[in-house]
């Protein structure tokens, strides 16, 4: 009996991973690219979260998707609240699959099919065609987890008597919250906690109301599994698990305070629905209370977000000034959310960088240059370690083309890094040099503005520009300065002092241009642009200047 229970569970789990894991794959760029377009106001980021969670059937990918976002500065936590609220709801469509389709449809006979079919797709197929062999062969093992444990808990049903489980009284409900805490705590997973509670309540092993008292500590436990994973993590991950556990205890007090009535309405929806509770069906009457109660929970906190979200910000203060601070591993699990925090992370580090360069160029002496090279080079080494974590989903070209450009930009800030690190001692330049320096320090400016705030600039044109201007300048003033030299008219030390800076200006204008090509997402644009063998994208192609009399 015991074998059969674990059975069950541990075959609709796996059903669910690999139904969860097929349709983010399947879903590919689309899961960032509809949370950024969808997610307005508070109203619309519930309405997102639920659609997205009850599609690809898990709360927890739309919790990381949020707080990869938060990181990477597209959402802000006020948004993200309201994704959390939505995804609370998007989690109770499991409840409504394994009581509709699971216990009122003869659907196993046609699971093991879908294993098959869905296996051989998984193995035969590409690209997107294998997500969806791999969603399919899941949907359909769910269905043969909920059989097994529709007949263990037939037995079960036959053992148990529902009067062995704590009393309907205050402390008896309040016991069978803990109940079902432990249950999603053991089973890491509420969907398994809910589904088994289903099966023991179809199989009339325990009564509706103390299915329902169950539900409540279930979903009050999937919060633990996030709060643990927020130790260490981000502080947007902390701020979103925080919010996550407030919302689902907030929810939970309310339901239980309320039970007895709750399960009355329950009983009057369900009857209306589906005549569930007048034909002895209270599956459905479960699925029915597990969406009501979270429904109450995001009326009576949706008009609140903004004063609730800001009072979990106050809770959870952002002390972290490190590069660094995005990084958080949990995100980097869904691919197109990692390289967003791995670009907003450059951009921390690229700001840090040009506002180093930015000074050296102007000629102003900069005490911490040492320090923010070492905090830049420390960050860099630290992003591509997360990147390689990243693992874009197979035969979605956009996203591998987002890692690539990723990878782009730190090589450049490397450059730009080391650039920093060896900065030539100012001196004075001929005319079109200084002409040149003028315009590195005011580029330097306005990147690090976009990096830092992203105020808008056309700065992509500019560089591109500025670094073929740089590269002119540096031929043709060098073969000036040598010929200078070489008829006695210049001081020959002045002269390699002259031309070392402004070849590091020509080298700080390449390598800023090129770091802004790819940061603008231009770089996806033409991702056939041929690679220099060194290693980095090419530089800008320039004309030869003529020889000079």
């Amino acid at each position: 009996m015991i074998g059969s229970l674990l059975g069950g569970i541990g075959l609709f789990l796996l059903g669910m991973i690999l139904m969860t894991d097929g349709l983010k794959t399947a879903a590919g760029d689309a899961l960032r690219r509809v949370l950024i377009r969808f997610t307005g106001g508070p109203f619309r980021a519930m309405l997102t979260g639920a659609t997205i969670t009850a599609l690809v059937q898990s709360s927890s990918a739309t919790t990381l998707t949020t707080i990869g976002f938060v990181s990477a500065g597209i959402l802000t936590f006020q948004q993200a609240v309201g994704v959390i609220f939505g995804s609370n709801l998007g989690t109770t469509s499991t409840g409504w699959l394994v009581s509709l389709l699971g216990f009122k449809v003869s659907i196993s006979s046609y699971a093991l099919p879908m294993v098959g079919v869905g296996a051989l797709l998984n193995l035969l197929g590409r690209g997107r065609l294998r997500a969806i062999g791999l969603a399919l062969a899941g949907f359909g093992l769910i269905f043969v987890g909920i059989d097994q444990l529709q007949q263990a808990m037939a037995v079960v049903a036959t053992k148990i008597d529902p009067s062995m489980f704590p009393k309907d009284s205050f402390g008896g409900r309040l016991a069978l919250v803990g109940i079902g805490i432990l249950m999603t705590v053991v089973m890491q997973s509420s969907s398994a906690a809910v589904a088994t509670t289903l099966a023991a309540l179809h199989s009339q092993a325990i009564g509706l109301e103390q299915a329902a008292a169950l539900v409540i500590g279930q979903n009050i436990g999937t919060t633990v599994t996030a709060g643990i994973a927020a130790i260490g993590a981000s502080n947007a991950a902390k701020r979103t698990a925080l919010a996550h556990a407030l919302f689902n205890a907030l929810t939970g007090v309310v339901a239980f305070l309320v039970l007895p009535l709750f399960v009355k309405l329950t009983r009057f929806v369900a009857d209306d629905l589906d005549g569930a509770a007048g034909s002895g069906d209270t599956a459905v009457a479960l699925a029915v209370f597990h969406t009501l109660f979270n429904f109450l929970g995001v009326a009576l906190l949706l008009p609140f977000v903004g004063p609730f979200a800001a009072w979990v910000s106050r809770l959870v203060p952002d002390r972290s000034a490190s590069l660094t601070r995005y990084l958080d591993s949990s995100v980097g699990q869904i691919g197109s959310v990692g390289v967003e925090v791995a670009l907003r992370t450059a951009k921390e580090i690229g700001a840090a960088v040009t506002e180093l360069l930015e000074r050296q160029a102007r000629g102003t002496p900069a005490s911490d240059g040492l320090a923010t090279f070492a905090a830049a080079k420390a960050a860099i080494v630290e992003t591509r370690r997360f990147l390689a974590q990243v693992r874009p989903s197979p035969g979605v070209e956009s996203e591998y083309r987002r890692n690539l450009s990723a990878l782009h930009v730190l090589d450049h800030l490397e450059e730009l890094a080391e650039a920093a690190a060896a900065s030539p001692t100012p001196v004075s330049l001929p005319q079109k040099g200084e002409a040149v320096r003028v315009r590195v320090a005011a580029a330097l400016a306005g990147a690090r503005s976009w990096m830092k705030e992203g105020r808008p600039s056309p700065l992509l044109a500019e560089s591109a520009e500025l670094a073929a201007d740089a590269t002119r300048t540096v031929l043709e003033e060098r073969r000036h300065l040598l010929a200078e030299t070489a008829a006695g008219r210049c001081d020959p030390e002045l002269a390699d002092v002259r031309i070392g800076r402004m070849r590091w200006l020509e080298r700080v204008a390449r390598h800023l241009s090129r770091a802004l090509h790819h940061l603008s997402g231009e770089a996806e644009a033409a991702p056939d642009a041929p690679v220099s063998p060194g290693g980095h994208d090419p530089a800008p192609t320039v004309e030869l200047p003529a020889k000079r009399s």
